[in-house]
């Protein structure tokens, strides 16, 4: 019994201890468009971008607090010279409207690059497509 009480007591301090530990790497991003991430469409708007404990990164809509997590692919080395800052590169794509009438272009996130860190790589599109990088801010300690 009291090897149970003594587990729980320390699962409850490593799980408050990984969530009081802030994330190294953050930048906040105003995203003119709507994107794509993680499979999901999320509005335009301003988004903090912060790497998890596991590896992966956090999207955080600014307006409405709504949160996705993003798997990561590859860690990616920077290019020559590196970014000057933190940036967010889409893969510009077209795609069809759901009623199939309409062709719209769609923003996927397929690299992040956050402060101090190498890059994340989250999406691959295969085929012809465009890039298109929005710059961000460091977020402030």
């Amino acid at each position: 019994m009291m090897r149970h009480r003594f587990l729980a007591i320390a699962a409850l301090a490593l799980l408050f201890g990984a969530a009081a530990v802030p994330a190294s790497a953050q930048a906040t991003f105003k995203v003119p468009f709507p994107i794509k991430a993680a499979g999901k469409s999320l509005a335009a708007g301003t988004y903090a971008v912060s790497k998890t404990p596991d590896g992966g990164l956090l999207l955080r809509h600014e307006g409405t607090g709504k949160e996705t997590l993003v798997a990561v692919l590859e860690r990616i080395a920077p290019p020559s010279p590196p970014p000057a800052g933190p940036q967010l590169v889409f893969d510009e794509v077209g795609d069809f409207a759901p009623s199939y009438t309409e062709y719209i272009t769609v923003y996927v996130l397929s690299e992040a690059w956050l402060p101090g860190e190498d890059g994340f790589r989250v999406h691959v599109t295969k085929g012809a497509h465009k890039t298109k990088t929005v710059a961000g801010e460091p977020a402030r300690k």
